[in-house]
């Protein structure tokens, strides 16, 4: 339906964990706030430290691989339209070095569901989304409570 906000949230396998699933994925790493709009990127990771959340963040794809290396986050939050390298570049080069990441896609587009799985997300938070929506999403990825 035109102009309705997509459904998407986390995705979960028939086992109630997320899925993909991957037990090997680090989950006592901080969250990496990845968005090229400095209010939202600020603004989420703000909540996210008030709420006990360890945070790290990037203004796009190429400063995030670059965070992952250093931080080894438990979780992403991942805008997918930024400059330099979008959220499918991360994805992909992600991949392909091997890394082991549970990211949720954040984004304002109607086909937020189709573009989380393309990437291989773990879930999805439309924009604007609601921070309990947000923080119930990263306990659950994250199996942490703040």
């Amino acid at each position: 339906m035109p102009g309705s906000r997509p459904s998407c949230n986390v995705i979960e396998s028939e086992t109630g964990y997320p899925a993909p699933y991957d037990p090997y994925v680090m989950v006592d790493g901080p969250i990496l706030v990845v968005d090229d709009d400095e209010m939202i990127r600020e603004l989420v990771a703000d909540a996210l430290s008030d709420e006990g959340y360890e945070v790290v963040t990037a203004q796009d794809g190429a400063e995030a691989l670059g965070r992952v290396a250093e931080a080894k986050p438990a979780l992403v939050l991942l805008d997918m339209r930024m400059p330099v390298l979008d959220g499918w570049g991360f994805a992909r080069l992600a991949r392909e070095r091997g890394l082991r990441l549970r990211i949720v896609v954040m984004t304002a587009a109607e086909n937020a569901d189709r573009w989380c799985q393309e990437i291989g997300g773990d879930g999805c938070l439309p924009k604007p989304f609601d921070l309990d929506v947000l923080f119930a999403t990263v306990s659950k990825l994250t199996g942490a409570r703040a």
